[in-house]
C-alpha cells in the first residue's frame, strides 16, 4: 500500500539531508547511476541518472532512447518548518536544567512542537586525514521536549497568546548533570569521537509515528507532509514511469521553506546546471538547447489547503480543495503560483486521459498564500509551468493531515505526465500525446 509505503520513507527522513539519501537509495535500487557535479558526465541513451547538491538536494533524470529532447520536470522540496540548533547549542538554567538553544526555520505553528517527545537528526562534518567528510545523523530516541508553562501561571496561553521564539520555545535536554554531553551524543550516533566533529546542521524532528485513520480509514497523518507527500509521489512516478522521446527530470530541492536562496534551492543554478550538462553531454548545441525549451514542461509540486471543516470561511467560495478528490491546480493572478490557461489546459488533458481527478485551488481574494518553488524556478529556466499538490489539513504544524486517496491520485497523474509527450507547434499551440 503506496500510503504505507509514504509513511515508512517519512520517518526514515527527518530531514532535507535524510530525504536526499532515501531517494538516492530508491534511484540506486532503480538502477539509476549517480553522478558528481565535480567530474564530466558521459550519459547513455536509455539510462539513468541523478546527481545531489550540498547532500540535500536530488536531482534524477533518464535520457531518451532518441537522444536529447525536451524537459518534463517535476519539482518539489525535501525541507519543511522546524528548529535549527545553535553552534554553542547548551543553554544552563539556574544551575539545574540544561536546554538547547535554537532559531526558527520556515514558518511553522509553534505550539504544535510542544509537550511531545523531539529528537535531533541533520548532518555533521567530521574531520579525515584528507580533509573532511560528511555524515547524517539521526539521534533515533525520544531525547528533549519544548514544555508548555501551566495555564495557572499563564491565564493567556487559550486567549491568543503569542509565543516568543527566544524563551517559549527553547527545548529542555536534561538536568543540570549531563552539561556538555549534547556533542558527545549527536557524536555516537553518527560513529565518531566528538572531537571529531568540526561542523553541523542539525534540526529538531517530530518523533510521532504517522497514523492512517478515520471512520473508514481514510486519512494519513505524520510530520514533514509538505512537502515530503509531493516528493515522494513524484519520484515513484518518476522510477515507474515509461522512457518517452523528451528528457523526464525529477527535482528535490532544498531550502524552500526559507526562500530558496541557496546553491541548492530552487532560487539556485543547480536546475538550470543539470538541464544544459544534459544538453552538453548529448551532443546539443546553444540553439537546439533553447528550442527544446519551448516544448519543455515542469510540474512545481507542493501541497495544497484543504478546506478547514471547522473555518471553512478561509475557504474562497468556490475554488476550494478537498482531501480525497483528487491533485488540486493551484492558481494565483500574481503568479505566486505559476499556472496559467496554457499549462493548465495541457494537464487538463493529460489527467483527462489518464482518469485521474483533479480539483481547482485558489486563495480567498483578502488572504495572501504562501509561495512556491515553481515561480523562483522560473527565474532560472523560462519553461511552461503548474503548480500542483495535494489537499491537507494543518499545513506547516509538526503533525499535518491529508487523505489517503490522494497518494495514488498523484503517483497516477504526475506518471501520466512523464509519458505524454507535449509538441510545441507554435507560441500558443501545443499538441499533447497523452500515454495510453
Amino acid at each position: 500500500m503506496c500510503v504505507n509505503e509514504l509513511l515508512r520513507f517519512i520517518e526514515k527522513a527527518p530531514t532535507a539531508f535524510h530525504a536526499a539519501d532515501e531517494f538516492s537509495k530508491m534511484l540506486d535500487g532503480a538502477g539509476f547511476e549517480r553522478l558528481e557535479e565535480s567530474r564530466p558526465w558521459t550519459l547513455r541513451r536509455g539510462a539513468g541518472y541523478y546527481v545531489t547538491r550540498n547532500r540535500s538536494s536530488i536531482i534524477a533524470f533518464r535520457v531518451p532512447e532518441g537522444g536529447f529532447g525536451p524537459f518534463q520536470i517535476c519539482a518539489s522540496h525535501g525541507d519543511s518548518p522546524t528548529f535549527k540548533i545553535k553552534e554553542n547549542a547548551e543553554l544552563e538554567v539556574r544551575g539545574k536544567y540544561i536546554q538547547l538553544d535554537v532559531e526558527r526555520y520556515g514558518g511553522m505553528i509553534m505550539n504544535t512542537w510542544m509537550d511531545r517527545p523531539l529528537s535531533v537528526a541533520g548532518r555533521v562534518l567530521v574531520r579525515t586525514e584528507k580533509g573532511v567528510e560528511t555524515r547524517l545523523v539521526k539521534v533515533d530516541r525520544d531525547l528533549v521536549m519544548i514544555p508548555n508553562v501551566a495555564i495557572h501561571m499563564n491565564r493567556e496561553v487559550n486567549n491568543g497568546y503569542k509565543y516568543n521564539p527566544a524563551t517559549d520555545t527553547t527545548p529542555l535536554l536534561g538536568t543540570a548533570a549531563v552539561k556538555g554531553c549534547f556533542r558527545e551524543i549527536v557524536a555516537s550516533a553518527c560513529g565518531v569521537c566528538a572531537e571529531d566533529v568540526v561542523g553541523s546542521d542539525l534540526f529538531l524532528y517530530n518523533r510521532a509515528p504517522g497514523a492512517v485513520w478515520g471512520a473508514r480509514d481514510e486519512f494519513l497523518s505524520c510530520g514533514r507532509l509538505d512537502d515530503l507527500e509531493c516528493a515522494f509521489t513524484s519520484m515513484k512516478a518518476f522510477v515507474a514511469a515509461r522512457p518517452g522521446a523528451h528528457v523526464n527530470v525529477c527535482a528535490v530541492l532544498d531550502n524552500e521553506e526559507v526562500g530558496s536562496t541557496t546553491k541548492q534551492g530552487a532560487h539556485s543554478t543547480f536546475l538550470s546546471d543539470v538541464m544544459r550538462r544534459i544538453a552538453l553531454a548529448l551532443g546539443a548545441d546553444g540553439e537546439r538547447y533553447l528550442a527544446a525549451l519551448s516544448s519543455s514542461f515542469m510540474l512545481s509540486a507542493d501541497n495544497a489547503h484543504a478546506t478547514h471543516p471547522n473555518h471553512p470561511e478561509y475557504a474562497d467560495p468556490l475554488n476550494q480543495a478537498f482531501m480525497n478528490e483528487g491533485i488540486v491546480i493551484k492558481f494565483n493572478a500574481n503568479q505566486k503560483y505559476t499556472t496559467d490557461g496554457v499549462s493548465e489546459a495541457v494537464f487538463h488533458r493529460i489527467l483527462d486521459a489518464a482518469g485521474v481527478p483533479c480539483q481547482h485551488f485558489a486563495n480567498r481574494s483578502d488572504l495572501a498564500g504562501g509561495g512556491t518553488l515553481g515561480n523562483i524556478s522560473g527565474s532560472q529556466v523560462s519553461i511552461n509551468m503548474l503548480d500542483i499538490g495535494l489537499a491537507q489539513l494543518a499545513m506547516h504544524s509538526s503533525y499535518e493531515t491529508a487523505g489517503v486517496k490522494d497518494v495514488q491520485y498523484m503517483i497516477d497523474g504526475i506518471r501520466a505526465f512523464y509519458e505524454a509527450e507535449i509538441l510545441c507547434a507554435g507560441d500558443g499551440s501545443y499538441e499533447v500525446r497523452a500515454a495510453r
